[in-house]
Protein backbone atom coordinates (compact mmCIF):
# COMPACT_ATOMS: atom_id res chain seq x y z
CA UNK A 1 0.00 0.00 0.00
CA UNK A 2 1.23 3.50 -0.80
CA UNK A 3 0.66 6.78 0.99
CA UNK A 4 -0.49 9.75 -1.13
CA UNK A 5 -1.20 13.35 -0.28
CA UNK A 6 -4.24 15.10 -1.75
CA UNK A 7 -5.84 18.49 -1.24
CA UNK A 8 -9.57 18.52 -0.53
CA UNK A 9 -11.73 21.58 0.10
CA UNK A 10 -13.25 22.03 3.55
CA UNK A 11 -16.85 21.49 2.38
CA UNK A 12 -16.01 18.25 0.55
CA UNK A 13 -13.97 16.97 3.49
CA UNK A 14 -16.89 17.69 5.83
CA UNK A 15 -19.16 15.64 3.52
CA UNK A 16 -16.66 12.78 3.44
CA UNK A 17 -16.31 12.84 7.23
CA UNK A 18 -20.12 12.88 7.68
CA UNK A 19 -20.53 9.95 5.27
CA UNK A 20 -17.72 8.03 7.00
CA UNK A 21 -19.35 8.52 10.38
CA UNK A 22 -22.85 7.65 9.12
CA UNK A 23 -21.58 4.46 7.46
CA UNK A 24 -19.29 3.41 10.28
CA UNK A 25 -15.89 3.81 8.62
CA UNK A 26 -12.96 3.73 11.02
CA UNK A 27 -11.00 6.44 9.20
CA UNK A 28 -10.93 8.70 6.13
CA UNK A 29 -8.62 6.40 4.17
CA UNK A 30 -11.17 3.59 4.17
CA UNK A 31 -14.03 5.71 2.82
CA UNK A 32 -11.82 7.45 0.25
CA UNK A 33 -10.59 4.05 -1.03
CA UNK A 34 -14.22 2.85 -1.34
CA UNK A 35 -15.30 6.05 -3.08
CA UNK A 36 -12.36 5.74 -5.50
CA UNK A 37 -13.25 2.10 -6.25
CA UNK A 38 -16.88 3.06 -6.87
CA UNK A 39 -15.85 5.86 -9.21
CA UNK A 40 -13.49 3.58 -11.14
CA UNK A 41 -16.16 0.88 -11.48
CA UNK A 42 -18.66 3.42 -12.76
CA UNK A 43 -16.17 4.83 -15.25
CA UNK A 44 -15.37 1.34 -16.54
CA UNK A 45 -19.10 0.65 -16.95
CA UNK A 46 -19.70 3.91 -18.79
CA UNK A 47 -16.86 3.37 -21.26
CA UNK A 48 -18.07 -0.15 -22.05
CA UNK A 49 -21.29 1.18 -23.59
CA UNK A 50 -21.39 1.63 -27.35
CA UNK A 51 -24.00 2.32 -30.01
CA UNK A 52 -27.00 4.64 -30.17
CA UNK A 53 -28.20 6.00 -26.86
CA UNK A 54 -30.08 8.73 -25.10
CA UNK A 55 -28.11 10.34 -22.32
CA UNK A 56 -28.61 12.81 -19.56
CA UNK A 57 -25.69 14.98 -18.53
CA UNK A 58 -25.96 16.59 -15.12
CA UNK A 59 -23.30 18.90 -13.82
CA UNK A 60 -22.80 21.45 -11.07
CA UNK A 61 -20.66 24.45 -11.74
CA UNK A 62 -19.67 27.82 -10.32
CA UNK A 63 -21.64 30.53 -12.16
CA UNK A 64 -19.06 33.09 -11.06
CA UNK A 65 -16.08 31.21 -12.55
CA UNK A 66 -14.44 33.32 -15.22
CA UNK A 67 -16.13 32.79 -18.62
CA UNK A 68 -17.30 29.30 -17.59
CA UNK A 69 -20.95 29.84 -18.57
CA UNK A 70 -19.82 31.15 -21.96
CA UNK A 71 -17.46 28.17 -22.50
CA UNK A 72 -20.19 25.69 -21.55
CA UNK A 73 -22.66 27.29 -23.98
CA UNK A 74 -20.02 27.22 -26.74
CA UNK A 75 -19.27 23.55 -26.01
CA UNK A 76 -22.97 22.73 -26.18
CA UNK A 77 -23.50 24.71 -29.40
CA UNK A 78 -20.43 22.99 -30.87
CA UNK A 79 -22.28 19.70 -30.38
CA UNK A 80 -25.76 20.91 -31.36
CA UNK A 81 -26.30 17.68 -33.30
CA UNK A 82 -26.44 15.87 -29.94
CA UNK A 83 -29.03 18.24 -28.49
CA UNK A 84 -32.37 16.66 -27.79
CA UNK A 85 -33.36 19.31 -25.27
CA UNK A 86 -31.75 21.79 -22.97
CA UNK A 87 -33.07 22.36 -19.50
CA UNK A 88 -31.51 24.88 -17.18
CA UNK A 89 -32.82 24.48 -13.67
CA UNK A 90 -31.58 26.72 -10.87
CA UNK A 91 -32.25 24.45 -7.93
CA UNK A 92 -29.77 26.62 -6.12
CA UNK A 93 -27.10 28.93 -7.49
CA UNK A 94 -25.13 26.16 -9.22
CA UNK A 95 -27.23 23.24 -10.54
CA UNK A 96 -27.65 22.75 -14.28
CA UNK A 97 -28.87 19.75 -16.31
CA UNK A 98 -28.42 19.04 -20.03
CA UNK A 99 -29.98 16.28 -22.15
CA UNK A 100 -28.12 14.87 -25.16
CA UNK A 101 -28.47 12.06 -27.68
CA UNK A 102 -26.26 10.29 -30.21
CA UNK A 103 -23.84 7.40 -30.26
CA UNK A 104 -22.43 6.52 -26.87
CA UNK A 105 -18.93 7.50 -28.02
CA UNK A 106 -20.09 10.99 -29.12
CA UNK A 107 -22.07 11.59 -25.95
CA UNK A 108 -19.26 10.33 -23.71
CA UNK A 109 -16.72 12.57 -25.51
CA UNK A 110 -19.00 15.60 -25.13
CA UNK A 111 -19.67 14.82 -21.46
CA UNK A 112 -15.98 14.30 -20.69
CA UNK A 113 -15.11 17.72 -22.16
CA UNK A 114 -17.94 19.45 -20.30
CA UNK A 115 -17.17 17.83 -16.96
CA UNK A 116 -13.43 18.57 -17.34
CA UNK A 117 -14.00 22.34 -17.68
CA UNK A 118 -12.36 24.32 -14.90
CA UNK A 119 -15.10 25.40 -12.50
CA UNK A 120 -17.31 22.35 -13.09
CA UNK A 121 -17.33 20.78 -9.65
CA UNK A 122 -19.37 17.65 -10.33
CA UNK A 123 -20.63 15.94 -13.43
CA UNK A 124 -22.24 12.70 -14.36
CA UNK A 125 -23.59 11.23 -17.55
CA UNK A 126 -26.27 8.55 -17.56
CA UNK A 127 -26.56 6.61 -20.82
CA UNK A 128 -29.57 4.59 -21.85
CA UNK A 129 -28.95 2.42 -24.93
CA UNK A 130 -31.66 2.72 -27.58
CA UNK A 131 -30.40 0.05 -30.01
CA UNK A 132 -30.58 0.22 -33.80
CA UNK A 133 -33.65 -2.00 -34.05
CA UNK A 134 -35.61 0.02 -31.53
CA UNK A 135 -34.88 3.29 -33.33
CA UNK A 136 -35.90 1.86 -36.69
CA UNK A 137 -39.15 0.48 -35.21
CA UNK A 138 -39.87 3.79 -33.48
CA UNK A 139 -39.46 5.75 -36.75
CA UNK A 140 -41.66 3.27 -38.59
CA UNK A 141 -44.24 3.42 -35.78
CA UNK A 142 -44.18 7.24 -35.84
CA UNK A 143 -44.82 7.29 -39.61
CA UNK A 144 -47.84 5.03 -39.20
CA UNK A 145 -49.41 7.28 -36.59
CA UNK A 146 -48.00 10.67 -37.71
Amino acid sequence: MQRVTITIGDDLLAEIDAAAQARGYQNRSEIIRDLARTGLQQTAGDTARTGPCVAGLVYVYDHAARDLSKRLVQEFHGHHDLALATLHVDLDDDNCMEMTRGSADEVKHFADHTIAERGVRYGRVVMIPTGEGKQARSRKHARKHG
